[in-house]
């Protein structure tokens, strides 16, 4: 799911790691906006209201939704700075370190955000833009740009125009690789649907706890994956 990088990834590698990335986003989408009433998986919304802002020359507003557009940014320069970094050193962590800082923020959150609501909510937001940044960079630097799970805006967009490509390409390989594009980005669609619902019926009885469920499922995909590295390095021996 995470292993495989660049060519060598698969249809089936990207359908994995897209299913359980966007599924992760829609979770954190929906308990970040019940909890903090904040966009905590892109920052689209924040960047107009950014502007708006600005323009109207309140400079510590302004400064405040900045912080939120730089957490997402900080995020994935943080995860591309560590895929840099054991590229060079241990091929072998270029996916490791970056999940397991996205799960443990997960997991902080989950422990700690109904003190941190009465404390100081924004943090709550800033971890979970950082988070999100993160894991956009971590899944386009593993996919080579095939997959990205935060937001739903580009992704409807490219499909579509490949929807309407459809109606144009007629050669067998075309189709094939337009219907294969549409249907990893119906199934990130689908998984962050299923994941926001998830996180809106799980945060009505379990409040911030509801972030738990995300960081489980990020720790599970790397057991999963040290599970199959394991069973390929033993099966020479067997």
């Amino acid at each position: 799911m995470f292993i495989h990088r660049g060519k060598a990834r698969t249809e089936k590698h990207n359908l994995a790691i897209a299913s359980l990335l966007g599924f992760v986003a829609g979770l954190v989408n929906v308990v970040g906006f019940l909890s903090v009433k904040k966009l905590t998986t892109n920052v689209t919304g924040h960047f107009a209201f950014f502007v708006d802002e600005a323009f109207q020359q309140k400079i510590v507003q302004a400064f405040h939704t900045g912080l939120y557009i730089f957490f997402f940014f900080a995020g994935a320069f943080f995860a591309s700075l560590l895929v840099e970094f054991y590229t060079r050193r241990r091929e072998n962590l270029i996916y490791i370190i970056p999940a397991l800082t996205e799960a443990f923020i997960l997991g902080a959150i989950a422990l700690s955000g109904t003190l941190l609501i009465q404390q100081n909510p924004d943090i709550i937001a800033f971890a979970l833009l950082f988070a999100m940044g993160l894991q956009n960079a971590l899944v386009t630097r593993i996919s080579n740009a095939v997959v990205r799970t935060t937001h739903l805006t580009g992704l409807f967009t490219d499909m579509g125009i490949e929807f309407a490509q459809l109606f144009f390409y007629k050669g067998k390989s075309r189709r094939q690789k337009l219907l294969k594009s549409i249907r990893l980005r119906l199934t990130i669609i689908w998984m962050f649907f299923a994941g926001g619902v998830t996180g809106g019926l799980l945060y009505s009885s379990w409040g911030f706890r509801a972030l738990l469920l995300g960081s489980f499922l990020l720790l599970g995909g790397l057991l999963f994956d040290f599970i199959k590295i394991r069973l390929v390095l033993m099966r020479p021996k067997i």
